[in-house]
This record gives structure tokens, sequence and C-alpha cells, in this order.
């Protein structure tokens, strides 16, 4: 059975990173590097808790390095826990008298309101994130790839990985996601390598990852826009003759000229699966057509 994600409204983002309420951006920077090194996809590729708590760590590190985002979790998780001392309170005192009990309640209700604002006011940050993207997530995520990638270099050269490639439909219009904002939402799992849009299909496009336990990941946890989520099937995978980490010149640089043709290869082979991905994506319009004719 498919784990759960908890909503983020009900977590505790500084005891899953363990750190202090008051904890620095350097502080919590450590803290996601040490605990998400462990549970990365690429070191458990088969560990379906791991992936699920790697996504929770990312997205605490995105909350919590952003200072709009975290003033309104951390107002958030101060009126939940004054709502569970408020409750303690009243478990304590329910033999007062009826009048008492009364007045509680409706001092209750008013705080039950203040908090449910607080919460939406949390949930309007995170939407934001997530439409924009975490320029500080991207960087520790490259971070991390970069650091298994020096771990595993003298032992994975030459070792093949599979990519995959991800239907993703939606249900709203045509321009809330466009090729950028889903190339930025699914790099958060891997490299993507290319995303094509239905032209007769309203919401509707392929993406192919570089990486198949990255598509895999990202079928299992991406869900898209709150007010326009995203279905997200797994269609296939093929080979790929890269090693188990693709790293551009931007982290590594190219310094010998095996280096250069190696490059160059490769832009070749994403330009042809760029090419087979528009005519799979035509292909399957036509057949959508000739079911609909029929």
């Amino acid at each position: 059975m498919p784990l759960k994600k908890k909503p983020v409204t009900e977590k505790n983002l500084y005891e899953l990173l363990q750190v202090a309420i008051d904890a620095t951006e350097k502080e919590i920077k450590t803290a996601y590097r040490k605990k998400a090194l462990k549970v990365h996809p690429d070191k458990n590729p088969n560990d379906e808790k791991a992936a699920l708590l790697f996504h929770e760590l990312s997205e605490a590190l995105e909350i919590l390095l952003d200072s709009s985002a975290r003033t309104a979790y951390d107002k958030l998780l101060k009126a939940r826990e004054a709502a569970a001392v408020r409750h303690r309170q009243l478990d304590a005192k329910q033999k007062k008298l009826k009048e008492d009990l009364e007045a509680r309640e409706k001092a209750a209700e008013s705080h039950r309101t203040a908090y449910k604002s607080e919460e939406e006011r949390f949930q309007a940050e995170i939407e934001r994130l997530r439409k924009e993207g975490s320029q500080v997530l991207k960087a520790e995520q490259e971070s991390l790839r970069r650091h298994l990638y020096d771990e595993d270099s003298s032992s994975s050269q030459g070792t093949e990985d599979v990519g995959a490639r991800l239907k993703v439909i939606w249900k709203g219009s045509q321009g809330k996601y466009d090729q950028e904002t889903l190339k930025r939402i699914f790099n958060k799992y891997g490299d993507v390598s290319v995303v094509v849009i239905s032209k007769k299909k309203k919401g509707s496009a392929l993406i192919e990852m570089v990486d198949h336990r990255s598509a895999e990941m990202a079928q299992r946890l991406e869900k898209g826009y709150l007010d326009d989520p995203l279905i997200v099937t797994l269609i296939g995978h093929k080979g790929c003759s890269e090693p188990v980490r693709d790293f551009s010149s931007t982290s590594f640089g190219l310094q010998t000229e095996t280096d250069f043709e190696s490059l160059v290869m490769r832009q070749l082979r994403q330009a042809e699966e760029r090419r087979k991905l528009i005519e799979e994506m035509k292909r399957k319009d036509a057949e959508d057509e000739e079911k609909n004719g029929s």
C-alpha cells in the first residue's frame, strides 16, 4: 500500500530537521544535508519510505529558508500549540459550572477562527513557493547530487541508468502549466530531458526524465497546484547510456576533449529524444481523435 503523505500544515518542520525553532539558515542547511544524504533516492532506489522522507525534508528546507513562508509557518505552529494547551486545560476543568464552560467555548471558537486564518495564510505561502520555485532548494539538491557523484565516481563509471516517460494531464486552462513550469516542477525529482505539451489535446503533456527512479518518485509524489492538480502516469522507460548521475558543465567543467565530445553527443541524443517524443505525442493525439470520431 502506498505511503500517505502527511499535510505540511500538520508537521513540525523543526522537529523533522531536528533544529531549534530559532535556528539560523546555516544550521537549517547543515541539518538538511545530513539527513537528506541518508535517504537520497540514489542511495535508496527501492525504498518508498526513504523517498517520501527525502521529499518531506526538501519541502521543509524550502519553507524554512523563505522568510515570508517561515513567518507564516511559525504563526501557524504557535496557534496550533496554543490550541493544544487550551484543549488540555478544558479537559482538566470539565467539572466547572456551565456558565464557565460556555465562556471558555466561546473563547476557544474565537481562537479556532484565528488558527484557521493562520493556516490559510500559510497555505498561500506554500502555493507561492510551488509556483515560483526555490533557488535555494535547487542549489541544495544539486549539491547533494554532486556529493553522491563524488562518492560513486570511482566505482560506478560506465554503469547504465534507466530513463522513463511520464504522461501528465490536468483539467484547468492550458496556460497554467506551460513547458517551463512543468520542467521546474519535475526538476525537483531529477533531471528532465524533454517536456512536450500537446497542441491538439488541451491539458496533456509528455515528460521524459533522465533517470527512471526519479520518474517513479515524481509519479508517486507530485500533485501539482492545489487549485488545478496533476495526474501523473509512468508510461514506459528506455535504456540510457549516460552514467548513473549526469552533471552539466556548470557543475564540473569540461576539462578535456573527451568531455567536450561527450557533451556534443548528449545534446544530439536529447534532440533526437525530443523529436521522438513529439512524434509520440502526435500519434497519441491522432489516436484520441480517431476514438472520438468513431
